[in-house]
């Protein structure tokens, strides 16, 4: 096995060159600060970030990071991520210009639609608003991409992702693209199986043709439910906690008293205690130092172990 390289001994013109040796549209930028890419604006510096414009620029880059042993991680929209204050060795790949959606199937009963990974997961759910597709109504309000939420299998309401995905295409690190059908995902409580080091390209989602009052109806209930319980006004990463099996994470930790709490510039949310908010310029120490009290307050209290729902990356 390939071991990686120091990033430190590499410089910067040798580095563009590996990753952009072959045919590549796109843009690299270095020493990126990930603030700058996560909805919780927390994060140091990427050594490098790449953002290559279609699906063969992105073959040929991860074909030249295999090469020279230099590792890569794919972003979406950066919610549900906390990047570490020593920023992100190797190569951040970001997938924001992978964004186009099509309708790709329509029956009386069914309506199929094609949507790459870089495209807001809201996007699809303005074509479901505007056509009066039924099937996502309650992912209404949910930030970041499709690929993100695929991943995570994202949902709120009784609603999720694996509720209407029929296949998602995936990039190995080979390069290599295959098409999967949601079973062998294994999509569960904010969980997939997707093969590590493999990006998702794009997905194929299924949903019902309905009123476009009815979907527009729900939707606004559901929105508006979520303003007023969770701080989307608010630099946030979403749910910090999984909930535990028949429990909710936000009601034990409000339980033990965690509202409110603060440390340095992290603070648990006061509409909803699942929540912690970046109120200035927060650090990633600081966030995880206050997931920690509250871990061990809801084990005081409750003799229960939560597990993060929060993506962790970088460096230590």
């Amino acid at each position: 096995m390939r071991t990686h390289k120091s990033m430190k001994n590499i410089d910067k013109n040798l580095l563009r060159e590996i990753i952009t040796h072959k045919d590549f549209s796109g843009s690299v930028s270095f020493m990126e600060p990930m603030k700058d890419h996560t909805s919780l604006r927390i994060g140091g510096q990427a050594d490098v970030f790449a953002v290559p414009k279609e699906a063969i620029s992105l073959k040929n880059m991860l074909f030249a990071l295999k090469e020279e042993g230099i590792p890569f991680i794919p972003v979406g929209g950066g919610t549900n991520m906390l990047v570490r204050d020593n920023g992100i060795e190797g190569v951040v790949i970001s997938l924001k210009n992978f964004e186009r959606m099509d309708i790709v199937g329509k029956e009386r009963d069914s309506v199929m639609i094609y949507i790459e990974s870089g495209a807001p997961l809201q996007k699809l759910v303005s074509l479901s608003r505007d056509n009066g597709y039924s099937g996502i109504e309650g992912l209404i309000g949910i930030p970041g991409s499709i690929g993100g939420a695929v991943s995570g299998n994202a949902g709120s309401f009784g609603y999720s992702v694996k509720d209407v995905l029929i296949s998602a295409t995936l990039m190995d690190a080979d390069g290599e693209v295959t098409e999967i059908n949601a079973d062998r995902l294994r999509l569960g409580y904010r969980s997939s199986r997707i093969p590590q080091g493999s990006i998702i390209l794009s997905a194929i989602i299924e949903m019902r043709p309905n009123s476009k009052e009815d979907v527009k109806k729900k939707m606004k209930e559901f929105i508006k439910e979520k303003r007023e319980r969770h701080p989307l006004s608010e630099l946030s990463a979403g749910c910090v906690f999984r909930n535990p099996e028949g429990m909710s994470a936000g009601r034990l930790i409000d339980e033990a008293g965690c509202k409110g709490m603060k440390i340095g510039e992290v603070e648990v949310s006061g509409l909803h205690a699942n929540y912690f908010v970046n109120k200035g310029n927060a650090t990633a120490s600081d966030f995880i130092r206050l997931m920690d009290e509250v871990s061990k307050r809801v084990r005081k209290a409750f003799g229960i172990n939560l597990e993060p729902e929060i993506r962790i990356i970088g460096r230590r």
